[in-house]
């Protein structure tokens, strides 16, 4: 059966996620220097978020190597300690000054903080990995996930002389991009379907304590607090909370349609997608469809699978054992399971797939430490 590997992690401020979370295996060299007087001076922005402090994780599991780290955040963050590799640092202000020195800069603030403060950074020569939707669609910004498109940013290196803008995709889409591309490079994909069942994590550190705070006011027969949420979310689902757009689609789903176009380079592909918000803490699953132009078995879909960097599949029929959001909470690898023909298409070209990711690290933080990685 499938495993996952472990590793040791560090609990960071205000971070209330467990502890065990086992790494991925390996795509790419991992250097293990930590802390070296040679190595980059990173900056992580939003960091007392929940993002932010996986990026904190992140690095540390990973032996980032830096000379330097600064903590940035809101003014209302400025001056709380946090710890990280078992020094003390005090959270700053995110100002216009912030990046000066600053080789990497790692955001997770929210959209408009990086539309302020990316641009600023990129032109004070920081190299911004930014995990907002704020310019993932925009022309020459690459848009990647290092096991699919590593090629789009190539040619972007710490000590180019020059900032640049490197954009981290919407979770889900990374989630779903992990498991369908090794199928899409073997058969290519012409159509997929996409319906997702997104835990509170993606809403942020507020709503996962919400989700944690309706689920005892219901059970004790109390009415919920809902500020995060405009309705109930414990033991109840809802269509994402994203706006609802013109052709009826949320932002969510649309970001899904786009993104996959942009990151396989391929506008014709087609791609529809429903999103659900339901009670998990933090991981998202995804019912996948595919349609492919070339045939392609389950069988050899699941050996493409079962080699594919980053994935681990978990398809026990007999034991009737697929993949499932705890499973794959504080883990690397995304899961993938229910590998079937679909018995809609004729012939071997269309597949229906089961995936399971960590929203928080795959699907945001660690996506981004990994293009980090390849900057130096």
């Amino acid at each position: 059966m499938a495993t996952f590997s472990s590793h040791q992690t560090q609990t960071h401020f205000i971070s209330k996620l467990p502890a065990n979370k086992p790494r991925t295996k390996p795509m790419f060299t991992r250097v293990r220097m930590s802390y070296q007087e040679s190595a980059p001076s990173v900056a992580v922005v939003g960091v007392t978020g929940a993002v932010g402090q996986e990026f904190l994780s992140v690095l540390s599991d990973r032996d980032f190597p830096y000379r330097s780290i600064k903590m940035l955040a809101s003014k209302r963050s400025a001056g709380k300690q946090l710890s990280f590799q078992d020094k003390a640092y005090t959270v700053e202000e995110l100002t216009e000054d912030s990046f000066d020195g600053v080789d990497i800069a790692l955001f997770s603030a929210g959209g408009s903080i990086s539309k302020k403060f990316g641009p600023i950074a990129v032109e004070k020569g920081s190299i911004v990995v930014d995990n907002s939707s704020a310019f993932r669609m925009v022309e020459n910004v690459p848009l990647v996930i290092p096991e699919v498109n590593p090629e789009a940013m190539s040619g972007i290196k710490v000590g180019m002389g020059k900032g640049a803008l490197i954009a981290n995709p919407n979770c889900s889409t990374i989630i779903c991009l992990m498991a369908a591309t090794p199928l899409h490079r073997r058969a290519k994909v012409t159509r997929m379907v996409v319906s997702t069942y997104q835990a509170a994590s993606g809403a942020g550190a507020a709503a996962m304590e919400e989700l944690e705070l309706q689920t005892r006011e219901v059970l004790e027969g109390k009415p919920p607090t809902c500020k995060i949420f405009s309705q109930q979310y414990a033991f109840n689902l809802f269509s994402h909370n994203a706006p609802v757009l013109e052709n009826g689609y949320n932002e969510e789903e649309m970001k899904m349609v786009k993104e996959t176009r942009k990151i396989w380079n391929d506008k014709d592909v087609r791609v529809t997608a429903t999103c659900i918000r339901v009670p998990v803490m933090r991981a998202h699953a995804e019912s996948v469809n595919l349609q492919f132009e070339k045939p392609l078995d389950e069988d050899t879909a699941r050996d493409i699978l079962k080699n594919a960097p980053g994935v681990v599949v978990i398809d026990g029929r007999a034991s009737n054992h697929f993949p499932t959001p705890l499973e794959v909470s504080n883990k690397d690898d995304v899961a993938v399971g229910r590998i079937r023909r679909d018995v809609s298409q004729d012939g071997n070209h269309g597949l229906d797939i089961f995936v399971c990711g960590d929203q928080v690290r795959k699907g945001a933080a660690l996506n981004a430490v990994q293009i980090a990685e390849m900057l130096l």
